[in-house]
């Protein structure tokens, strides 16, 4: 009963695919920009624009609008920050106790699988997704993307992604989640042996993963084609801004490693169906780890480069100077693109490989480090000797440059095969991982919602409220992820819901930690929803007062630009908002490249 259930499952997804692509195949003119919402249809002629968005749901419903899009992804990615981090929250007070006290073992396992997937690929994907859409169009000087109709179904696939992913915590019968660890190693995803890994949900978790694999790739085509084709004539390689550069190789990186993580997942799911033998034989469970790393590590540098673009871009506004080493920034970030295919190896340097291929994968490994290593000493130059001004997106910014030092010196001990056969499997890896991931990542993006908030809201933060969000965040950062370091030393194992008694101060410091984090982010929800609604309104379009340090750039040119058309249009002047730290005071300047090149 319960293999034709999952046939049934997995039958209704390939019909709904079929469905999406047949709907998808009636659109005729891919880059036509008519809204079907605004009053176009499906293969409507271009030339005709509705010269009004519709109200109220309809719009966001039927927008193709790069902006709107961008809200749209920005919304799922807090809304799968906020799960992401309430199951974390969860597994932490459990852990206070070194027995099962508060959930059961396997639910605290579902956590551990469902909790490391929304966060890499419903929060992490999404909201840098959220950031180039938004801006990159306004930073190169384009209408919209390449392709606004296929950027609208790309987010939209992303929801039901989501409800299959978390399918199994809904009050579904004889549906549980999945407890595979969001890695899905074999042969325990497979459903090999006599646990629950059979279970229907861990095939709809499969599906739900493929299908945000299927959006960030056609996101990725789109972000390359716009940057491609899309630019203005004033905008060359030569001073195109470094946050467009890093969405450009992320996009590279996506489209080569998210295909071949969907080829698994279908040679998973025909595995778990249909009696074939890819990962449950002989040697599949070496495959799967070949396969999956593949992509895995790629994934990271998918996730940290826009970061680090974020922060190159943002950093030296609130330095006063422009950044410095631009090139060298932009080449290490390809740099970076390249080499990040050659290390995956370094996951499976305890399977017993051969010590060859070991040997060329610790090379490489640390090799990557190198370009890593030019970017963190590029912005510590360009804050020093410049006019600091530390507002609640530069303090973001200095944390993440911070953060991002020890995830990275971490890191480089575990590319030695020496050092990662002792510490692999243990906490040593899960601090090292989450120093990048929650120390750098989200700290980039907060500095990002932070920088452009007057931008996309129109109003400004209560900056009081956003520098106790970073330093809430800062300190439960450090607790939690030092604690977990020195846990790794002391051989704790990952992935554990119980654990000897003699690790438990330890893990007693890391729930403290992570509790001050959640208190952080409890904060910085109500700032953003708080401010969005009632905050003071910006109505100066260099908010941050960067034509004083002649570091203007074209999105606060687009803003400015806005704001005057809604003063001519019968909007209020109001007067102008203080800033979070800047002081009151023209051309739009590129962020790098060439000082003398057009405006970027």
């Amino acid at each position: 009963m319960q293999v034709n259930g999952q046939l049934a499952l997995t039958v209704l997804m390939g019909i709904f695919l079929v469905a999406v692509a047949a709907w998808l195949a009636r659109i005729e003119n891919w880059r036509s920009y008519t809204p079907i919402g605004g009053g176009g249809a499906l293969g409507q002629q271009e030339g005709y624009v509705s010269e009004e968005k519709p109200s109220g749901i309809i719009r966001w419903l039927t927008t193709v609008d790069h902006k709107d899009i961008g809200l749209l992804y920005g919304t799922y990615g807090l809304i799968a920050f906020v799960v992401g981090g309430l199951m974390v929250t969860v597994m932490r007070i459990e852990l206070i106790d070194p027995g099962m006290s508060f959930i059961s073992n396997q639910f605290y396992n579902s956590l551990l699988t469902s909790h490391g997937i929304t966060m890499l690929f419903l929060f992490g994907t999404p909201i840098i997704a959220a950031f180039a859409n938004y801006l990159v169009p306004l930073l190169i000087g384009a209408d919209d993307m390449a392709f606004p109709r296929i950027n609208a179904i790309a987010f939209w696939l992303l929801p039901p992604a989501a409800l299959l992913i978390w399918a199994g915590f809904f009050p579904i019968p004889d549906l549980i989640p999945a407890q595979t660890a969001w890695t899905m190693y074999t042969p325990l995803s497979a459903g090999v042996g006599a646990g629950n890994q059979a279970n229907a949900g861990v095939d709809l978790m499969l599906l739900g993963l493929h299908l945000s694999g299927v959006s960030a790739t056609m996101g990725s085509i789109n972000f390359i084609a716009t940057i491609f084709t899309e630019r203005g004539d004033d905008v060359s390689w030569a001073n195109l801004d470094i946050f467009s550069w890093t969405i450009l190789t992320q996009s590279g990186l996506i489209l080569f490693a998210f295909p071949l993580l969907g080829s698994a997942l279908v040679m998973l799911l025909f595995d778990r169906n249909f009696g074939t033998t890819f990962f449950a034989g002989e040697g599949g469970a070496m495959l799967w780890q070949h396969l999956f790393w593949f992509f895995g590590h790629p994934e990271v540098y998918i996730l940290v480069l826009p970061p680090m673009g974020i922060v190159s871009y943002v950093l030296p506004r609130f330095s006063g100077r422009r950044l410095f080493g631009f090139k060298f920034v932009v080449y290490s970030t390809l740099a970076i693109g390249v080499l990040s295919f050659g290390v995956w190896a370094h996951h499976m340097f305890a399977t017993g490989m051969d010590p060859r291929l070991r040997a060329s994968f610790m090379a490489v490994s640390l090799a990557i480090a190198i370009p890593s290593a030019v970017k963190t000493f590029n912005w510590i130059t360009t804050m020093w000797n410049g006019r600091v001004r530390l507002t609640t997106p530069m303090l973001f910014c200095i944390g993440f440059v911070s953060n991002f030092i020890i995830g990275g010196v971490t890191g480089v001990f575990l590319a030695s095969i020496p050092v990662d056969l002792i510490l692999h499997d243990t906490y040593y890896v899960v601090g090292h991982f989450h120093y990048v991931v929650m120390g750098a990542i989200a700290f980039a993006g907060f500095a990002g919602l932070y920088y452009w908030y007057p931008l996309y809201t129109g109003r400004m933060y209560q900056k009081t409220l956003g520098k106790a969000h970073f330093w809430l965040s800062m300190v439960g950062t450090n607790i939690t992820f030092f604690a977990m370091i020195l846990l790794g030393y002391g051989g704790m194992p990952r992935r554990y819901a119980t654990y000897l008694p003699q690790f438990a101060s330890l893990h007693q410091v890391a729930t403290i930690g992570a509790l001050i984090l959640f208190v952080g982010q409890v904060i910085f929800v109500w700032n953003f929803v708080q401010s969005w609604l009632e905050g003071p309104t910006v109505d100066d379009g260099d908010p941050w007062d960067l034509r004083e340090s002649g570091l203007y750039t074209a999105e606060w040119d687009w803003y400015d630009q806005k704001l005057q058309t809604a003063i001519a249009d019968g909007g209020e002047e109001e007067d102008s908002v203080l800033t979070d730290g800047g002081d009151e005071e023209e051309s739009v300047r590129t962020d790098g490249g060439d000082v003398d090149a057009a405006d970027d």
